[in-house]
């Protein structure tokens, strides 16, 4: 186990300041303790890995995978974490948006969307209501997920009860309630039906821009966007109390800059509200406009990474099972692959940003490191050249060697993928706002 280890510690890996993932376990095989007694570790280990929004796994899949790892059943826990995993990413999510006509619910969907209002599959935006019919509208890139706009209230066309038609009998996961203005009894109303079935609902005041343009115009002298701002909530709290809706929160956005006011906090509270295994679903459809996006996708898919790993390494205890199983270099391109479309770098979003920016896609690709997987991974050094003898010599033999020396090969490639990734498209994100 030593040399393996050495080897590691040569490349780096046993001191990157990120891989605190493998931590738990590699000082129990280096103090000789066995498999076993590894698996109480799991599930005190696992709240270390997830982001104050809370990981994609269960309590239940949790516990699961402990009794199953408690037990020394190996391929039950390979197939309890790779149940998890396709839960996970399989996941539909459905978003009710409803509201006043004019309040803005179609320009929401579009900012959730990533999409402009003239873009194929956007959500239809006027200067006079557009929505007349319930209308889903599903992410171009994810197609499980589908936020609808629902008809909204106060036109002739209105439902005079349109809370009972609202809510309905589907299976929304959470609903949008919008206004432009000020909250109605109509929003109490829907808000007490969605409530009654148990459903969660976010209160959220478009336009505040608008408002703030109109009140630092009116006041330049006396003008403190954050008193407000704060003053705008308030009143919106004051009045959601007063017609007897319980606990209120408002969220004041602009859809026109879904990075700033409320909007990251939004995006956060949904994420904590959803159950586990829809919480990826829900990242990796977010766009990448601001930093503080990008570092939710980046945390919820290095749990990913974890797991993935430790699935690796429990497969890799079977002798030989690494060379049929294990991380070679076309399924690290794939990987790779995958991680540039979740963070909006594959070939056409490259070739949009390029536009955007006003440069050529091979200007793109010069400045960033992750979009030639070959160049990327090239390492002719010794300590590689040995690290590739010792994995086929752990291979042959499997058992703990096998173990450790997977997990370290899988967390650290994926570990390095994705923050090479996510710095990349930081960097774009950067160069784009300043243009």
């Amino acid at each position: 186990m030593r040399e393996v280890c050495d080897v590691h510690a040569n490349l780096g890996v046993i001191n990157h300041p990120e891989l605190t993932g493998m931590d738990w376990f590699t000082s129990y095989f280096l103090s000789g303790k066995n498999f076993e007694q590894l698996a109480p570790k799991f599930v005190p280990h696992y709240p270390t890995l997830i982001s104050k929004a809370a990981g994609i796994l269960s309590q239940e899949s949790v516990e699961s995978i402990q009794r199953v790892f408690q037990e020394g059943k190996l391929k039950e826990v390979v197939e309890e974490i790779q149940e998890a995993l396709q839960k996970s990413e399989n996941a539909p999510l459905d978003v009710a948006v409803v509201g006043q006509s004019g309040s803005g619910k179609s320009s929401f969907i579009n900012a959730l969307l990533g999409l402009g209002h003239e873009e194929e599959g956007s959500a239809h935006v006027g200067v006079v209501p557009t929505t007349m019919k319930k209308t889903p509208y599903q992410h171009p890139k994810y197609p499980g997920v589908t936020f609808w706009d629902l008809p909204g209230t106060g036109t002739p066309n209105s439902l005079p009860y349109p809370y009972l038609e609202t809510v309905g009998d589907e299976d929304y996961d959470f609903f949008i309630i919008i206004s432009s203005s000020r909250f109605s009894s109509n929003d109490a109303l829907l808000a007490q039906k969605i409530k009654e079935k148990g459903k969660n609902f976010y209160f959220v005041r478009t336009m505040v821009d608008v408002e703030l343009h109109s009140e630092e115009k009116s006041k330049p002298i006396s003008f403190k966007k954050e008193r407000v701002l704060q003053q705008i909530r308030d009143d919106h709290l004051s009045i959601l109390s007063n017609i007897r809706v319980s606990n209120p929160c408002v969220f004041l956005v602009s859809n026109f800059h879904p990075d700033k006011f409320d909007f990251p906090r939004l995006q956060e509270t949904l994420l904590q509200d959803l159950p586990a295994h829809k919480r990826c679903t829900f990242v990796l459809q977010l766009s990448n406009l601001s930093d503080a996006f990008i570092e939710v996708k980046r945390v919820i898919l290095k749990e990913k990474i974890w797991l993935n790993a430790l699935k690796s390494a429990i497969l890799a205890i079977i002798p030989f099972m690494a060379f049929f199983s294990g991380f070679d270099l076309p399924k690290q391109e794939k990987c790779l692959n995958l991680y540039r479309s979740y963070f909006g770098l594959d070939e056409q979003s490259v070739k949009e940003i390029a536009q955007k920016l006003g440069t050529s896609v091979q200007e793109i690709k010069s400045s960033t490191k992750s979009l030639d997987f070959w160049l990327f991974v090239k390492n002719d050094s010794i300590a590689a050249k040995a690290m590739k003898c010792a994995e086929s010599f752990c291979s042959v033999n499997g058992g703990l060697r096998s173990f450790i020396f997977q997990f370290l090969k899988v967390y650290f490639l994926r570990l390095k993928f994705i923050n090479t990734v996510a710095d990349d498209v930081k960097m774009l994100l950067h160069k784009t706002l300043e243009s």
